[in-house]
């Protein structure tokens, strides 16, 4: 599912910002904060899968770690369906 939005659904501005640039800066901060900093908050140690962006790039967030938080699956399908960026309707 993730690949099929990522190449067909996912605007194409959107996708020249995730490049290998931005795998590394996911790689090496998932290492860092190698738990579900949400699941953190109720107790709860998972691990992390994903690496969020609090302000969405195309809001004007950035790559700084103070923009980024790692969460599980689970969590960032959570925010990301309250936030409504990706399931909105066009």
């Amino acid at each position: 599912m993730d690949a099929y939005y990522n190449k067909y659904e996912r605007d194409p501005q959107t996708r020249k910002r995730y490049d290998r640039r931005w795998k590394r800066i996911r790689d090496r901060y998932i290492s860092e904060y190698p738990l579900c900093e949400e699941c953190q908050k109720y107790g709860r140690l998972t691990p992390a899968e994903e690496v969020h962006h609090i302000i969405p790039l195309s809001k004007g967030g950035t790559n700084a770690d103070s923009n980024l938080m790692s969460l599980c699956k689970q969590c960032h399908s959570s925010i990301t369906a309250r936030e409504g960026e990706r399931w909105a309707r066009r």
